[in-house]
């Protein structure tokens, strides 16, 4: 079997890196939106319920 691996270079790799970092950030910020979005759509007393 033939394996094609490619070399980055510093460069590409700190890229790659804080691309990846970023789209990470982006994720987590849309989850906490989504949350806060839902407890705003479900009103204050949805922590008063009884469990």
């Amino acid at each position: 079997m033939v394996r094609n691996e490619i070399e980055l270079t510093e460069e590409q790799r700190r890229r790659r890196r804080s691309r990846s970092m970023a789209l990470g950030l982006v994720l987590g910020a849309l989850v906490l939106l989504f949350y806060i979005v839902t407890i705003a759509k479900l009103g204050p007393n949805v922590f008063n319920r009884p469990l």
